[in-house]
């Protein structure tokens, strides 16, 4: 996707995340929590031990000094017992552990040899030279890209797309329509549908941290194969994606490799923690919103005060909480002056 290249870093107490637009439009969210297990970032460094060798598999459980899950390390080149140095090339997702590649032997208990890169670190990697945003700006870039990465239904209005991206245990399915509008060759704007729709749905996924196989059905029928491809190259443009034919039924299969924990699982490992990290998010908005204000406040239900107190002292004195007995678990006020 062509255009402006933005980049915002939000760093609220509890969880930093990292957000990239293109063109207005947002593609990468990166969430890293403050209580994640450091083992498990992406580009860590690992003194491990092998924990188990599964033959069927052609792989390897591997202990990092974090329990289970263990690494999980293709290849059959080690044995049980063995002490290995590896890379973390993959984060955990729906329960499984990390994926790992080997670095070298190595020595001692399973433990950290090497942080991954922080989210600055990797958004500079993935928009080099692009100026990195802060503040209000990236609260509210942080709030946006969330709202998209969560949805899984988008209308563009404009190519009279209707695209609904959605993960199964299997893969990704995507399904492009299309309503034809009066005064407009529709041969034209079903071609129109599936570029651009291609376009969107790579970008979504990337927003969600997805990878895996993706299934993308196609407007129309008789669509030309070497076109399709060639527009689906455009659109899906990481390393290692793999592209099937396209099928009679108007069906594109391809594979793309799988780098960080998906946007939902990050949030939906501790629902109280994301509330929390939340409410602490809109509080600091706030207070950067109004300067004047000499304390701005957070009522929030009684439960969810143990998690959001120690968060909130960490934006300085001018914020402060309290609970409100009539606010329901995840509600919570903001209150100016």
């Amino acid at each position: 996707m062509n255009g402006l290249v933005e980049v915002f870093l939000d760093d609220t107490p509890g969880e930093t995340r990292g957000i990239v637009a293109r063109g207005g439009r947002y593609e990468r969210l990166i969430i890293h929590r403050e209580d994640a297990t450091p083992q498990h970032r992406l580009g860590a460094r690992c003194a491990g031990r092998v924990a188990a060798v599964e033959p069927a598999f052609g792989a390897a459980f591997v202990d990092l000094g974090a329990g289970e899950p263990f690494g999980f390390l293709p290849g059959k080149a080690v044995k049980q017992g063995d002490r290995i140095e590896v890379e973390i090339t993959a984060e955990p997702r729906a329960g499984k552990g990390p994926t790992l590649k080997r670095l070298e032997a190595g020595e001692g208990t399973p433990r950290l040899l090497a942080a991954g890169p922080d989210v600055a670190t990797r958004l500079a990697t993935i928009a080099p030279g692009a100026e990195i945003q802060t503040g209000r700006d990236a609260i509210a870039a942080s709030l946006e890209a969330e709202e998209e990465a969560r949805a899984t239904t988008t209308v563009f209005a404009s190519w009279a797309l209707d695209l609904a991206v959605e993960r199964t245990r299997a893969m990704v399915a995507v399904d492009i329509d299309f309503a034809a509008m009066a005064g407009r060759d529709a041969g034209k704007g079903r071609a129109a549908a599936n570029r651009e729709g291609m376009a969107q749905a790579a970008r979504l996924i990337r927003l969600k941290g997805w990878g895996g196989l993706v299934a993308i059905d196609l407007v129309g029928a008789g669509l030309n194969g070497e076109v399709i491809l060639r527009e689906a190259r455009a659109a899906f443009t990481e390393p290692g994606a793999a592209f099937g034919p396209l099928s009679r039924f108007g069906v594109l299969q391809l594979s793309l490799p799988w780098t960080q924990t998906p946007v939902e699982e990050v949030l939906g490992a501790d629902p109280a923690m994301t509330r929390a990290i939340e409410a602490v998010r809109r509080l600091r908005q706030a207070i950067l919103s109004d300067t004047a204000t000499p304390r701005v406040t957070l009522a929030c239900a009684s439960a969810d005060l143990e998690r959001i107190a120690p968060l909130a002292a960490r934006l300085g004195p001018r914020a402060a909480v309290t609970a409100d007995p009539a606010l329901a678990v995840g509600r919570f006020r903001i209150d100016m002056g």
